[in-house]
């Protein structure tokens, strides 16, 4: 038989066909594996992201307990339910998979100080929560070796510094001393005064038929000033503004609203626990503070309050509020005995409504309820240190007194926050 001869070009052309086929295979896999590459990283960043939401929600929660008690423990045991309750929501499935079995954890840190964050010094001040070891199965990305992915997460969270412009103020203003200056602006720390006069004598006046309450709006009534001295009032005054003063005593909102701090309901303000609960503690004097026209000056038992120390004070307020017990039930919070007050250039008189330049802001520990006798009330304040409220802060610390917010500060000791 004569030998079969395959043309050269046939023979090259089979030859080209499966290094074509060899090359389109590895270009699959590199196809493939950029594409795994890309998904698993995109559930990775997603998954880092819910990480780190979660952590933030714990630190913020445990930042706030420990702000309300000055209880580690507390604190520590909140972070990690926060943490649980979360990990718990839809789309985090991962997480509380992984938190539940215990290839996740969780580690809560207390420090004195943000930066450096030192653990373990006191007093606490600053909260850390710490989840370690993600670890999160790889889908596509097999077949260039990765075989799993790895995420962690850490927050910061604690007191701001001093807030320049404050929201969820009390709806009233005291008188300060502008050439004192700031921080306290004339006041004492721990010495109680009068926030709120029902009479034009004294060193609290702001001009005839002024005591001292900030205008709400020009259709603002009784029931306007009720519900914000019990705490609705939502306005924020920042540096450059100015306050704008309202006349008129109208003692009964004001007792009104105000006594819901104390678990006192009365009038129209019955049945508003749930929107205005009590402060967990309510403990006050008795017999109560009074008022001294004639001499200016708060007194109990008919000794100078300043002289006489045996009323219930904020330190006292503090020490009850360390035995608290958590979870707190309905109708009462933490925190509704301390406000942040405006303070007033009141140089400036004004009759009626006016303006007066503001100072800065104060916070005071609300001594006890306010009493109507008549067309008659004080409110009584002890000033305090600091307090929370709303407003803005900035990111750096400070040991400048005055209301603060909580809030979170990036972990400088962690690429993971």
């Amino acid at each position: 038989m004569r030998p079969v001869t395959v043309p050269v070009f046939q023979s090259f052309a089979r030859r080209e066909r499966g290094a074509v086929m060899v090359l389109f295979v590895v270009a699959l896999v590199a196809i493939i594996g950029m594409a795994g590459l890309a998904l698993d990283g995109g559930h990775t960043l997603l998954s880092k992201t819910r990480l780190q939401n979660t952590v933030d929600a714990a630190a913020l929660s445990a930042a706030k307990i420990l702000d309300d008690t000055g209880d580690t423990v507390l604190a520590a045991a909140d972070a990690y339910a926060m943490f649980s309750s979360n990990a718990g929501n839809y789309g985090n499935q991962e997480i509380g998979q992984a938190y539940s079995d215990g290839s996740l954890t969780v580690t809560v840190q207390f420090s004195s100080t943000l930066s450096p964050f030192v653990p373990g010094t006191t007093p606490a001040e600053y909260v850390r929560v710490r989840a370690d070891n993600f670890t999160m199965p790889a889908w596509f990305s097999n077949v260039v070796g990765v075989t799993e992915k790895r995420a962690a997460a850490s927050a910061v969270a604690g007191p701001s510094p001093t807030i320049l412009q404050a929201c969820n103020i009390m709806p009233m203003m005291v008188c300060g001393d502008p050439a004192a200056g700031p921080p306290y602006w004339g006041y004492t720390p721990n010495e109680a005064d009068v926030l709120k006069t029902s009479t034009t004598q004294g060193s609290f006046d702001v001009g005839p038929g002024n005591f001292q309450l900030i205008r709400l709006g020009d259709s603002a009534g009784g029931a306007d000033i009720r519900e914000a001295m019990a705490g609705s009032f939502d306005q924020c005054i920042g540096p450059g503004d100015t306050i704008e003063t309202e006349p008129g005593n109208t003692v009964g909102p004001v007792v009104q609203g105000l006594n819901t701090r104390f678990g006192r309901y009365l009038g129209p303000m019955g049945g508003m626990q749930s929107t205005y609960p009590a402060d967990v503690v309510t403990t006050q004097s008795d017999p109560p503070l009074d008022y001294d026209p004639a001499t200016d000056e708060i007194t109990y038992e008919d000794l100078p309050a300043d002289t006489n120390n045996s009323y219930y004070n904020h330190e006292d307020y503090v020490a009850d509020v360390d035995n608290v017990s958590l979870p707190l039930p309905s109708g009462v919070a933490f925190n509704r005995r301390e406000v942040a007050v405006p303070i007033g250039d009141c140089s400036i008189a004004t009759s009626g409504q006016g303006e007066l330049p503001l100072l800065g802001f104060g916070c005071f520990f609300l001594l006890q309820e306010a009493q109507q006798q008549g067309n008659e009330s004080h409110i009584y304040g002890e000033f305090i240190e600091d307090c929370r409220s709303g407003g803005m802060a900035g990111p750096a610390p400070t040991t400048i007194p005055g209301p603060h917010i909580i809030q979170l500060y990036r972990d400088f000791q962690s690429i993971d926050s």
